[in-house]
């Protein structure tokens, strides 16, 4: 199983990415994705919100599903969750194997799979005052059908 964690800390991508190969001579390709926060429409903070139990036990599911698809050596998805300003780093999903197709769209797979399947709960604060909380996307439903 590979390395999951949620938490109010930054991560250090770098870092994760050296842990994730360190000793390592099978792995071939690491494919990586880091989600920012951005700021939309004078969005000045973003709230995540979960059930940790729940949250840890979707990601492991996700994370089991993506090495059951794919010949993965390595995997790690860290989110965050808390309050984040615009270009703070949301989440890290990094997998490793042999080869590069398979890196790859495990990745992609994660990042498309994590933002419908995950239960996380995202309130938008704005500079002008007022907050609402984020619908799901017909698009972000439509990427994680692909799959």
């Amino acid at each position: 199983m590979g390395r999951i964690a949620v938490q109010e800390a930054p991560f250090d991508a770098a870092a994760e990415s050296a842990a994730l190969s360190a000793g390592r001579t099978d792995i071939g390709a690491i494919a990586s994705f880091v989600g920012l926060c951005r700021a939309d429409d004078g969005l000045s903070a973003m709230v995540l919100e979960h059930y940790p139990a729940m949250t840890e036990r979707a990601l492991a599911r996700l994370v089991a599903e993506a090495e059951a698809r794919w010949p993965l050596t390595g995997c790690t998805v860290i989110h965050r969750v808390g309050r984040l300003e615009p270009g703070a780093p949301i989440v890290l999903v990094l997998t490793a194997s042999s080869h590069r197709a398979a890196a790859l769209e495990s990745c992609a797979f994660l990042i498309d799979w994590l933002k419908t399947k995950a239960p996380f709960w995202k309130r938008e604060e704005f500079a002008a005052g007022g907050a609402r909380w984020v619908e799901a996307k017909a698009g972000d439903d439509a990427a994680a059908e692909r799959w």
